[in-house]
Formats: C-alpha cells, sequence, structure tokens
C-alpha cells in the first residue's frame, strides 16, 4: 500500500505497528462469524490504543472520504463488524485496560478491548460481579458486547448489556469526543444518550471507554435439567415457570438437534434420546433449595421425562459448559453434513413473549420440514429468546435458498407471535429488511433521521443496522 496518503497519515499518528496492510491480516479482519453475510476487503487494518490515536483514526478517513468499520473480536452473528471495500477498519483489541474498579461505587471503568471474562474475573476478587454473560464470554470484549446490547445466560434474571452501561466516552465521525451518562447510582440529567449508542452497532460513534455497574458477587447457584419429549412441553415449562413468578438466574432451552450435536463434539453423558432439555438455576441463597424444587414441580408438571439436580458445583459447571459447546457443536455438525468446508450455519435470534414460546418452537419444526432444512433449536428460554441455527451446503444454491427462506419464516413467525427480530445478535447485515418490518416506516424515518444527525456523510459502519 505504498504511496497512500491515507495510510501515511494513519502511520504517522499511531505508528508502523499499529496500522496493518498485509493482505493475509487484511483478509482476516474481512467479517466476524456470522455465515453468509456480505464482506469486503478492507484497505488497512488499524489497532489504536487511546482514544485520542481514535480521533486520529476518525478524522483521517474522513479527509480521504473513507468509511471506518469499528471491529471488536469480531465473534458477532448478525454481520455487523464485516468490512466493505476499500474501508479502515478500526479495531479496538489493543484497547484492552480495566481503568478503575470501584467497590464502593460498584462500577468499573473500562477500555472497549477489555474481554468479558477478564472483567469477570478482575471484579470477582473483589467479590464483584459483572452479570452479562453471551455465550462467547471467554473471547467477546465489553466493546463488542455494548455495540450489539449483548445478552446471555443469567440474563433471565439480571437483563442484558444496557442495564449495566452507565457511561460511556465515544468518537463521533465529526472526530470530537463525547462523554455520555454518569458514575452515581442515580441520575437524569438530559436525553439517555448511552442507551442511544448501546446496540447501535458501530454506525453512530465508536466507543472508547465504558462505565459499568457491578452487583455483589451471588450466592453459588443450584442447578437441575429436565428432559422432555417434546419442545413444545419444554415451552410450556417456561411459560409456566413465568406464571408462578419464580425467577430462576438461568433458564435454557437444548434441543435433540442440539443435544447429538455436543455429544459427538465432546461427549458428555447426555439424553440423545430427548426431544429438549431445561437447563435451570436458581441462585437465591438460602432459598434455592426451596426455589429448586419448585422448578422442578413445574416441569414434571409438564410432562418432563426426568429432572435431576446437579450433586454438586463441578457437576453443574460441567451442565453449564455443554450449554456453551453449543454453538462449535453446531458448528462441526454442519461441516459433518457437508463435507468439504460446504457446510454453513445461518443463526436466527427471534424472541417471542414467553407465553409465546411454545408456539415459537412448533413452528420452527413445522418450518423446518417444510422448507426441508436441518434446523437445531437452543436458547434463553427464560426470556423467549431463541436461536434456530439453520444448517445449510454453500456450495448448493438450492439448499441456500431452502435455508433464507427457513430464516424468513422463523423471522416472519416471531413477529407474528408479538416478538421481535433480534433478542442479543443484533441486527448488522443478516436482519435489515426484518428491522423495517418490525419498527415501520415511521421507525424507520426517526432512526434513519438520528443517523444522519451523528453521521451524515455516512462513513460509520456503511450499510449495517439500517
Amino acid at each position: 500500500m505504498a504511496g497512500s496518503p491515507l495510510i501515511d497519515d494513519l502511520r504517522a499518528a499511531l505508528g508502523e505497528s499499529a496500522v496493518l496492510t498485509d493482505p493475509d491480516l487484511l483478509r482476516m479482519h474481512e467479517r466476524d462469524e456470522a455465515d453468509l453475510c456480505a464482506a469486503g476487503t478492507p484497505l488497512v487494518v488499524t489497532r489504536p490504543h487511546s482514544t485520542e490515536e481514535v480521533v486520529a483514526v476518525v478524522r483521517a478517513a474522513g479527509r480521504y472520504g473513507v468509511p471506518v468499520v469499528p471491529q471488536g473480536a469480531r465473534t458477532g452473528l448478525a454481520g455487523a463488524a464485516n468490512a466493505v471495500d476499500g474501508a479502515v477498519v478500526l479495531s479496538t483489541v489493543a484497547m484492552d485496560e480495566i481503568r478503575e474498579i470501584d467497590p464502593v461505587s460498584r462500577i468499573a471503568v473500562v477500555q472497549p478491548g477489555v474481554v468479558n471474562a477478564t472483567l469477570a474475573a478482575a471484579v470477582a476478587k473483589q467479590g464483584l460481579w459483572y452479570p452479562p454473560d453471551p455465550g462467547s464470554w471467554e473471547s467477546s470484549t465489553i466493546g463488542g458486547n455494548v455495540a450489539t446490547n449483548a445478552g446471555g445466560m443469567c440474563c433471565v434474571k439480571y437483563g442484558v448489556t444496557t442495564e449495566y452501561v452507565l457511561g460511556l466516552e465515544v468518537v463521533l465521525a465529526s472526530g470530537e469526543v463525547l462523554r455520555t451518562g454518569r458514575r452515581t447510582a442515580k441520575g437524569v440529567a438530559g436525553y439517555d444518550l448511552t442507551r442511544l449508542f448501546v446496540g447501535s452497532e458501530g454506525t453512530l460513534g465508536v466507543v472508547t471507554e465504558v462505565t459499568v455497574a457491578l452487583r455483589p458477587a451471588p450466592a453459588e447457584s443450584l442447578t437441575l435439567v429436565a428432559v422432555f419429549p417434546s419442545t413444545a412441553a419444554a415451552g410450556t415449562a417456561v411459560a409456566e415457570i413465568a406464571a408462578r413468578g419464580l425467577s430462576p438466574s438461568l433458564l435454557e432451552l437444548l434441543d435433540q438437534t442440539h443435544l447429538r450435536a455436543i455429544e459427538a463434539y465432546q461427549p458428555m453423558g447426555l439424553r440423545t434420546d430427548a426431544q429438549a432439555l431445561l437447563l435451570a438455576a436458581a441462585d437465591t441463597g438460602t432459598r434455592a433449595a426451596d426455589d429448586l424444587a419448585a422448578l422442578a414441580e413445574v416441569c414434571e408438571s409438564a410432562g418432563a421425562d426426568e429432572v435431576y439436580a446437579a450433586t454438586d458445583a463441578v457437576e453443574a459447571a460441567a451442565l453449564l459448559q455443554a450449554r456453551r459447546l453449543a454453538h462449535p457443536a453446531m458448528e462441526k455438525f454442519a461441516a459433518d453434513a457437508y463435507p468439504g468446508g460446504n457446510g454453513g450455519l445461518v443463526i436466527d435470534d427471534v424472541a417471542v413473549p414467553r407465553g409465546a414460546l411454545a408456539a415459537l418452537l412448533d413452528g420452527v419444526a413445522r418450518i423446518a420440514a417444510e422448507c426441508e432444512v436441518p434446523i437445531g433449536v437452543v436458547g434463553h428460554a427464560g426470556d423467549g429468546n431463541m436461536h434456530p441455527n439453520i444448517v445449510v451446503d454453500r456450495a448448493d444454491p438450492a439448499s441456500l435458498e431452502r435455508g433464507r427462506r427457513a430464516f424468513d419464516e422463523i423471522m416472519k413467525l416471531g413477529l407474528d407471535l408479538g416478538g421481535t427480530c433480534t433478542g442479543e445478535h443484533g441486527v448488522g447485515l443478516l436482519k435489515r429488511d426484518w428491522l423495517a418490518r418490525e419498527i415501520g416506516p415511521v421507525g424507520v424515518r426517526v432512526q434513519q433521521a438520528i443517523k444522519a444527525a451523528l453521521d451524515p456523510t455516512g462513513m460509520l459502519n456503511p450499510g449495517k443496522v439500517l
């Protein structure tokens, strides 16, 4: 890339080592983990270490009219971090400093490249807890979690990322630095700009610092698994758990496709003859045993074939690990189904009201049969957020078309049931059309007006969300 004025400016501002132009490295930064989403080859990848360096990158790109695509660990599943041809990729992975942990105010201040698990371990040393725990928590970054408003397994009780972001530092498209929010336990000054940027997927600004709320570490949880003869029966159990006012700290569902995929990927003794498995936990201290018994009673009443309580923390951790293996196990399942590197996964992220979960699960099974594609369902049953995994053959146009039809049918079903097109993965490239259907023309116009006000030239992460 010798002779590029933009790259020369970036090297002058960041130094040689933070400006990458090697073709192999550029290819590595073309996309996130979303399958079958379009991606381009960036002109350059930058790795700033500070807010000032992010400002330099954004202003340099603006001078030359080049788009900027922010990236974190690229673990997203909607294509939000996919590059466009000729873009400047702004990777925040080198901005990985935990700047402050305040046990009195129960906050932490971090740069966006801090890995979720790293923050969790650091605050745990002070008896604190950062609840949002996406499945990719061991590799995904806080900045990426903020960009997509990531959820996770404990969000059924404790909420998603936005519930824990108190304040942000953001570099705008103009290169100006905006600070939003607060460090205090309460604060209602002005518009809530913090929540505006959470979930905006890098389209409104580049997050360079995050102030997050922490909680006291919870009591050790007790865990059970319930095995069901149908996914709909498991869905019925979830609705009844909510109706009875129970508050599990975890309530996850795995269907038979996932159980078999996980057992093939890493044998754990899972019941692969089951149609569905619910994994539930209670962390209510001295009441946990009673709460777990109540959860077990609901599952049995809903038709569970077997209910089993973990005997200790080690066994409970193994059950949780089985759930965390769902994504890599399904990737292997797809690879085995279509050898030669042709197996692909289109991962849906539909969320419906808890009372509609059984109807959603029945509908997904019907769609799989009608479209003649394998679909495995896993997800956060307790908050109605399911991830149907559609398996396709990338080398077969007919398979791709059936997969796309199944994806669209599931999206339509979710909206018809009063749900949303994305519970936690974000819109990215994958769901732009469905976002428009969900929020309607007035909603689209308002969101476009916000984008135009903050990024009038459209340089930040073009083509995403809207």
